[in-house]
């Protein structure tokens, strides 16, 4: 199955931006957010279950993303909401069997990222 994240672009701060990610096909994995900022490495965003009934968060986002999915679709979301300038990184997509996690080990099929920049 293969991952391709969109949406990404330039967003004015306090603004709001969704991003999507689907699939090629029927995934059971868990599907999970994650950015890479420039100089930085890349870091957990959100991830959701694949039911949707799971979810989880990075602190730094927490209140202000929300990540959904529509399995009839095969495609998962990232809500972003009340953004700031160091929301902008890389954002990819990416798919993890078993429980949600935050760790970047778990994942092992990876979409290409999306650029989002936020402006001041």
């Amino acid at each position: 199955v293969q991952l391709q994240a969109s949406g990404g672009g330039l967003v004015q701060a306090g603004g709001s931006l969704r991003l999507s990610c689907a699939a090629s096909g029927r995934t059971y994995n868990n599907m999970g957010w994650f950015r890479q900022a420039p100089g930085k490495e890349r870091e957990f965003v959100a991830v959701i279950s694949w039911g949707g009934g799971s979810t989880l968060y990075a602190d730094s986002v927490k209140g202000r993303f929300t990540i959904s999915r529509d399995n009839a679709k095969n495609t998962v979301y990232l809500q972003m909401n009340s953004v700031k300038p160091e929301d902008t990184a890389v954002y990819y997509c990416a798919a993890s069997p078993g429980a949600v996690s935050s760790r970047m080990m778990r994942y092992d099929n990876w979409g290409q990222g999306t650029l989002v920049t936020v402006s001041s």
